[in-house]
Order: C-alpha cells, then structure tokens, then sequence
C-alpha cells in the first residue's frame, strides 16, 4: 500500500543517509480499562482531573533528590544522578551503578532497585542525537533479543527503529537529527505507554517499523514524508523551524511539528496493523469511508481543487477530507496529541473548572457508541480536554503566541475518535493480559486516575536539553525540504 512516498533505498540497519545503506488480567495503576470505568462520583465532580481522564499515565518524572526532570533529560542538574528512559518503567527514572565497586560505571540499575535488571546506554548516547534510553542487559540463562521489539544490538528500541539519519559530515545536520530523534522519543514513549505493538523492521524486516530521515540531493528525487508497510520517511529539512514554517504558512495549515508529523504517520502503520485485518475494519468504513476509493486520484483531486466544501463538519483538518486513510490519519494523530497533552497538565496538575467556554461541550448523543461501557469517560475525558485547551489557548495568545490548539472539533469527528480509542485500549488491555504491559512509574488512585506528583519549585531541571553538554546552537535557514501533504493535526 503506497502513500506519498517517493523512491527510497533499501537497508536493514541503522546508517547514515546518503551512505551507502546496508542489508518493536491487571491493569498496572493509572491505567483503566473502558469496561472498568464506572461513572465519576458525585465527589468527583468539577475536577478537571476526573473530567480528563487521560487513558495514560504521569508525565511528571522526579529524580532521587526530588526534583522534576524531564523526558530529555539524562542527568539531574540538582544533584548529579544519572538519569535515563527505560521502557520497563515507561519513564525517566534515577539511576545508580549496579556495581558497588566501581568495576563497571557503565552498567546501571534503577535507583534503588539493587539486584534487578541491569542497564546501559543507548549507543546513541555520545551522538549528536544525545538519546537518554536505556539498553537492557541479560541476566543470567538469558539469550536473545530481551524486549520482544526488535533491538539493534547496543541500541535502544527508539533508536533501532532509526534506519537512515542525515549525512553527518555534514555539520549541520547534527542538530537536525538531534531534533527528529527527540520528537520519535516522545512518540514512542507514548506509543508504550498506550500499550500499542512495537515491532521494528529487525524484528520483521517486511512489515516492520522504521524511520529513514532523508535529505534532498541535488539531481535526486524531492524527499516525501510518507509511510509504507511500516516504513515511515521525513525530509530532514522539516526539522529547521524555518522551512517548517514556511511549508506551513505556504500550505496554510495552522499546525505543523516534528511530532505532529510522527503522530500522523504512525497512524498509517497502526492503520495496517490494527484496522484492516481485522474485524473493526467494517466500522471504520462507516465512520471513515470505504479506504478502497482511488488514494491516488483523492489526492490529485485535493491539490487540484483543494478540501471538499463541508470538511469543517467531517473532519478535524482539511487535509483528512482528502481521503478515509487520510481522515484515519490525522484524528489518530488528534488522539494522540489529546492524550499526551491531557496526561501532562493532569501530571501538573493543570484545573482549567473555571475557563469560560467559547464552544459547546459534547453530549452522549455525538458518540459513537454512546451506550459502551466506557462511554461516560470518554466523554469526560473529551470534555475536559474542550476546557483544558480553552486555557492553553488563552495563555498563549497572552504571550502574544499563536493559539496552542487551534482547532475545533467538529461533532462527526467525536465518533471517530471514541473509535480510536476503543481500539487502543483493547490493545493495551492485550498487552496487560500477556504480560506485555510494563508497569508505569507513577500510582494510580482507585477511581482509574493518576495520582499527581507534586513538583518542587526552584532547583529544578530545565527541560533544554538533559545535561550541560545537551545544548545546540540554533542552525541556519534551509532553503530546501518541501513536503506537500499537511501532516499531523
């Protein structure tokens, strides 16, 4: 199934572009399944943090000392710990050597967590990538690849998806990758959070998820951001701010970002993995169209005589009326913007009760099942995130910013993303069920919550960049890079 994609080559491990190439029961806390979520109590009510619901966990991550660091982060500026992401606690954990004596600095446990599982860094570590990940190490009676994702050996799961970077000789693309890398991170780590399948192309070299980060040659073919078969492509260019804001005032698009862009494509590749063979494809043909319409013509028909007339009240962008891969695409990227921005201000304790609306809120009747079993809080949840964003906007336009989220959802899109949402939490809830699921690092309440961490003030981390030594120079203006279609909603 091809999608905006332009001729690429072929590799199966991690290498640099344009080198030649060469041949991922209980429900852990702050989780709660759909079936299990009763109506709120009456005590609950009026809490944005009820009304939120987010279907993840904490963003909020502490060190040892505690301080709030930060999902960048590598090491505590407070107090000196080490920090790194491992997948196990789906966050950035304190770390500490697992050898006393100092035999080996380079192997780590989690603080605290003397005997368990031992860990080092991502190879990526002293790149201009700067990744924080973590690797596991076997223990003893163990072989293989230890995470069931698909790990390049001495890589990170985020890091093995990585088949292509940009040329490295050339300097400034350094920052570049460093800013692309940064954004799948935060990707990815929501990705294992929400329970959904990792499996990257080392693991199943046909159908399995990998990134190439190409940039245009002269004489050579404009580099598309697209998807295929889980092969996701970004023009490196999209990394300069900009050539992104330029791509985005010229298509006339209100939002465009690295992660933005992450979170569309991905939902190509679950698309493929969790719609069409399956029994929720039926439905989404109801909801979306029939997927089997010409893509090629819908696009040339979008760019030619630009968004059908009613996509306002279809769509959560114009760019999803082009096509129902298309409109899948865009709204799974809204849910996951949705969220990750809901489990952040839930982490910070954000309380939006007292915004003064400036659109409806969404009943039971705009659902699409309204009768499901987790129809209440998911409407909470939608409806908390209407207040939440009301708030964001305002705070940005009082720093005379563009407004953080400026869309607005129209009523046919709610469906589609109770939809979304009703298949990612049957698959986290697989997950959980096999064993899959790691367990978070945050606690959860007994009503399905996350409990909120309360954050020091003063001492704490910036969230630059990890350590010192995190920090780049801001790059020049590219003149090149331009990617057609208005990803990322």
């Amino acid at each position: 199934m091809s999608r905006r994609r332009t001729d690429l080559p072929t590799m199966d491990a991690f290498v640099s572009q344009p080198s030649q190439p060469l041949d991922d029961g209980r429900i852990p806390p702050g989780i709660q399944a759909d079936a299990e979520m009763a109506a709120p109590c009456e005590e609950d009510s009026g809490s944005l943090a009820v009304e939120l619901r987010a279907p993840t966990i904490s963003r909020a991550y502490q060190c040892q000392c505690g301080r709030p660091v930060y999902l960048r982060n590598s090491q505590c500026l407070a107090c000196g710990t080490h920090l790194g992401y491992v997948t196990e606690r789906l966050g950035v954990v304190p770390l500490e050597t697992a050898n006393g004596d100092g035999s080996d600095p380079y192997k780590y446990v989690v603080h605290g967590d003397v005997g368990g599982r031992t860990w080092r860094r991502c190879a990526n570590f002293d790149t201009a990538s700067r990744c924080n990940w973590m690797v596991p190490t076997p223990r003893d009676g163990e072989e293989g690849e230890l995470t069931g994702h698909g790990l390049l050996d001495g890589f990170c799961l985020s890091c093995s998806a990585t088949r292509t970077i940009p040329d490295q000789s050339v300097e400034a693309n350094g920052v570049l990758w460093n800013k692309l890398e940064l954004a799948k991170r935060r990707l990815m780590s929501q990705l294992l959070v929400l329970g959904l399948p990792i499996v990257t192309r080392h693991a199943d070299p046909v159908g399995g998820l990998a990134f190439d980060f190409l940039s245009d040659l002269p004489g050579g073919p404009r580099i598309l951001t697209g998807h295929e078969n889980g092969l996701i492509t970004l023009n490196a260019a999209e990394a300069e701010d900009v050539v992104r804001e330029q791509i985005r005032a010229e298509m006339r698009e209100p939002y465009r970002t690295l992660v933005g862009h992450f979170r569309h494509e991905i939902g190509h590749y679950y698309w493929d993995r969790l719609v069409y063979p399956t029994r929720w494809l039926d439905d989404f043909r109801l909801l979306f169209g029939d997927e089997r319409d010409s893509y090629a013509d819908a696009l040339r028909v979008h760019y030619e005589q630009g968004p059908r007339p009613d996509w306002a009240d279809r769509c959560v962008t114009s760019y999803a009326s082009a096509h129902p891969w298309e409109d899948w695409a865009e709204t799974w990227a809204h849910y996951l913007h949705m969220a990750d921005a809901a489990d952040t201000a839930m982490s910070f304790g954000v309380d939006a009760r007292n915004v003064e609306m400036s659109s409806d809120l969404f009943d039971f009747a705009d659902l699409w099942q309204p009768d499901h079993p987790g129809a209440s809080k998911f409407l909470d949840f939608l409806n908390g995130w209407v207040r939440l964003t009301n708030v964001l906007n305002e705070l940005s336009r009082s720093m005379g910013q563009s407004d953080y989220y400026p869309f607005t959802l129209p009523r046919a899109a709610v469906g589609k993303l109770q939809f979304i949402h009703q298949i990612v939490t049957e698959q986290r809830l697989q997950a959980q069920a096999i064993g899959e699921m790691p367990a978070p690092v945050a606690t959860g309440g007994d009503d399905g919550t996350t409990d909120v961490i309360e954050v020091p003030v003063g001492g704490g981390n910036a969230d630059a960049g990890g350590d010192a030594s995190d920090g780049f120079a801001a790059p020049p203006a590219a003149s090149s890079g331009y990617a057609p279609a208005p990803l990322g909603a």
